[in-house]
């Protein structure tokens, strides 16, 4: 006898149903091809907790970096203001001014150039100077170091000399008395020419005079730093010496300029 090989009834059931599935919703398989294949899709890709974090990190150190720029920009215009507050209260109360220099007279004594053996030239100079100072404010003392004074002809050195250290008190006058002079001087051959030159000229030698110091000021309980200053005396003409008696040079024109070397005061209890 032959045996007869059944079909399962499982697969049966599976193979009819499916069918039947599918001639239920004929359109579900044909979507959700289109949905998985379609290339315009942007897939999706979960965020990570640690982008999260990184991004909030992120904007936590940009935030503190804003907000510590800030309140330094606020206390930096806080401070200006409160020292331009200060300054105009200064200025209303005391109403500084600089001091004035003039040239009262210049005594020029001795110019002479001599040439050595060896080709040098040596410069021998004296000069006798007098200028006065005013201090023209009515509640500032100055209180200055010694004067290092020096008198050149279009940046030639003519002589040095110096004053003591002194106090002017308010709408006083001082009176400096110098003697400038320079023993052998070795000159180099511009200076020779330029010096050479300038003594024949009919107006008279060209004299500038240059004075540095340090200075202090004072005001009741305050008092200032030491700062530098310059005072710059230009215009003079000056004529070489005949014989022993002096050449008087010219101040008619002289005028006098004072810098700060340093423009920031500062001042202290």
């Amino acid at each position: 006898m032959t045996d007869r090989v059944y079909p399962s009834a499982k697969t049966n059931g599976t193979a009819t149903a499916a069918p039947n599935a599918t001639a239920a919703n004929p359109n579900a398989a044909t979507m959700k091809n289109q949905m998985y294949n379609n290339p315009s899709r942007i897939p999706y890709r979960p965020t990570p907790t640690s982008y999260h974090r990184h991004n909030r990190r992120r904007c936590s150190c940009r935030r503190c970096f804003c907000m510590c720029c800030f309140w330094t920009i606020l206390s930096i215009c806080i401070i200006l203001l409160l020292a331009a507050i200060a300054g105009a209260i200064f200025y209303v109360l005391y109403h500084p001014q600089r001091p004035t220099f003039s040239v009262s007279s210049l005594k020029i004594s001795n110019i002479n150039l001599t040439t050595s053996p060896d080709d040098t030239t040596h410069l021998t100079t004296k000069l006798n100077l007098t200028l006065s100072t005013k201090n023209p404010n009515k509640k500032l003392i100055y209180n200055y170091n010694t004067i290092s004074i020096t008198a050149l002809s279009n940046q030639v050195v003519l002589a040095k000399g110096s004053f003591p250290g002194f106090t002017s008190s308010p709408s006083n006058i001082t009176i400096i008395h110098s003697t400038l002079s320079m023993m052998s001087q070795v000159l180099d051959a511009d200076s020779v020419s330029s010096l050479k030159s300038d003594l024949k000229r009919k107006g008279g030698l060209p004299v500038t005079i240059l004075m540095d110091t340090m200075v202090m000021v004072k005001m009741d309980k305050l008092k200032s730093k030491r700062v530098g200053i310059r005072v710059t005396c230009e215009g003079i003409h000056g004529q070489t010496p005949k014989g022993k008696a002096p050449a008087v040079a010219s101040t008619n024109n002289a005028k006098c300029k004072v810098d700060l070397r340093i423009k920031i005061l500062k001042w202290t209890f």
